[in-house]
């Protein structure tokens, strides 16, 4: 038994729901040339295009570098789609498989069945934005100045209110997926224009006042702009205000989880 199985153990927790959270987050643990490869690179190009190319041109925005400002975004993106990604596949997969079913006849409650699908993305979520912070540090650091972190507490909590987040969402997603490539179509074309469209490359001051208002309708502003806070202490939209329509929202999509599988929706034929 591992030092962390014996922790479990000794802190009380059940052991089905332990078993099923160290189950998904081995999954992708073990596989880091599909978890954390691809967002590496991905950034690396992020930084080295939007940063360095065409930071030179853009100059300062809201007083710092270009590079720095887009940061918080690029975290806000990796974090976010893997959460998504990861909660979508996990349910998709095991109902594509019908191993699922074995989760849904253990002795674990539905509440139970949800929190361990969703603590082990919103890990996957958290660890691919600390993942592109460290990225972010070594290369704005070498080329520009600090990474500053000016609220930290407000960062982690953004961090872990986007992931849940997300990784309820996705399992909402791996619900209503009917084959693979909707797994793809909602990543690509619903994930990712939000994320685009929601102030990661741009300040909400550079459009006009109704491209303003319609923004503040995308819930990516709100996260972008936390996490810029957490990271520059600057944000264009209330921080205190943010987390909480987040955490709200978080909360909803989560007690929707448990009563999808309480009703056995895509889960049962």
């Amino acid at each position: 038994m591992s030092v962390v199985d014996r922790a479990a153990a000794a802190a009380g927790v059940p052991t089905g729901f332990y078993t099923l959270v160290k189950r998904e987050i081995l999954r992708y643990v073990r596989r880091p040339k599909n978890t954390f490869i691809p967002p590496f690179i991905t950034n690396v190009l992020y930084f080295s295009v939007f940063g360095v190319v065409l930071g030179s041109r853009v100059g300062e925005i809201i007083g710092v570098p270009y590079i720095l400002f887009i940061l918080p975004g690029l975290v806000v993106l990796g974090a976010v789609s893997n959460a998504f990604e990861n909660a979508s596949f996990s349910i998709f997969h095991g109902r594509w498989n019908e191993y699922i079913d074995e989760t849904l006849t253990s002795p674990l409650s539905y509440t139970q069945m949800v929190w361990a699908y969703l603590l082990s993305s919103a890990l996957r979520g958290v660890l691919v934005g600390t993942l592109i912070g460290v990225l972010g540090f070594f290369i704005i650091g070498g080329l520009y100045q600090p990474v500053p972190v000016e609220q930290p507490l407000y960062l982690v909590a953004f961090l872990l209110v986007i992931t849940m987040l997300f990784s309820s969402l996705g399992i909402v997603g791996g619900l209503l997926a009917e084959d693979f490539d909707d797994l793809t179509m909602m990543n690509q074309f619903l994930l990712r224009p939000l994320v685009f469209f929601g102030a990661v490359f741009y300040s909400l001051e550079d459009l006009t006042p109704l491209l303003q208002d319609i923004s503040l309708l995308n819930p990516m502003v709100y996260m972008v702009n936390g996490v810029r806070y957490g990271f520059l202490g600057v944000s264009e939209v209330d921080p205190q205000l943010s987390l909480g329509l987040l955490t709200g929202g978080t909360a909803v999509v989560a007690v929707l989880n448990v009563w999808l599988f309480k009703r056995g929706y895509g889960l049962t034929d």
